[in-house]
């Protein structure tokens, strides 16, 4: 059965809007366990925009379920993850102006500075996913790396159009394929929402999907409960 890694960056972003003390994390943390979570997913920026640190020293003080640390592959994060010791930690590439995660990570590019940051993150102890394209080089280089996981990025599935959405499909369908292959725990997430889900809980060897976004905004109408247990549905259903 494929995994919902529930994603609550969205809870603090409104909270961060007014500096208010809510709505409050630890609620949100125990929502979304108790509706069928099977894990939490926060990003902790360098700017800090949503999660802030002692987010993330709640979740991992209350946590039933495990903590996936999203993170920029930077020194400071290094020493953040090594102090907390999350269960899980994704790497993400992380630009200031974005709006969200843009796309995956470049590992060719980055292969010297990641292979230092994954050295210093097995102090954690925690399984360490990259955040990539569902490009198969980029694939074989995580593994060079010596990572646990893979996060393939699928917003360009979810943003495209009819004519190119089975393209993108495809793609992440022979990616899975291939990690697979090499051992390597699959996982995927970006832009996932009740409308496009179920085709991606179906590729053979997915082990968990990352979604945020759509579940908060579905909770201003459902509430948290509801959302999850909505898409939950879906992911089993599939």
């Amino acid at each position: 059965m494929v995994k919902l890694g529930v994603n609550l960056d969205h809870v603090a972003t409104i909270r961060q809007q007014r500096y208010t003390p809510y709505p409050d994390m630890l609620t949100a943390i125990k929502i979304s366990e108790e509706s069928g979570a099977d894990s939490i997913t926060m990003h902790l920026r360098e700017d800090r925009r949503h999660i802030q640190f002692e987010d993330i020293k709640i979740a991992r003080k209350n946590i039933n379920t495990k903590l996936n640390l999203e993170m920029a592959p930077t020194n400071e994060m290094c020493r953040i993850a090594n102090q907390v010791k999350p269960d899980f930690i994704c790497l993400v590439p992380e630009k200031r102006q974005e709006l969200t995660t843009e796309g995956g990570l470049d590992i060719k590019k980055n292969f010297n500075s990641l292979k230092s940051v994954v050295s210093k993150l097995q102090e954690s102890k925690a399984l360490i996913s990259l955040f990539i394209e569902p490009d198969l080089s980029s694939i074989k280089l995580a593994k060079d790396l010596k990572v646990d996981a893979i996060e393939l990025h699928t917003g360009k599935y979810a943003e495209a159009g009819v004519s190119n959405k089975e393209v993108y499909l495809n793609q992440i369908k022979t990616a899975s394929e291939y990690a697979n292959k090499l051992s390597l725990v699959v996982n995927a997430g970006h832009g996932l929402d009740y409308t496009n889900v179920k085709e991606i809980a179906r590729i053979n060897y997915m082990e968990e999907l990352n979604i945020g976004h759509s579940i908060i905004a579905e909770s201003i109408f459902l509430g948290l409960a509801e959302a999850i247990k909505k898409m939950k549905n879906l992911i089993e259903s599939s």
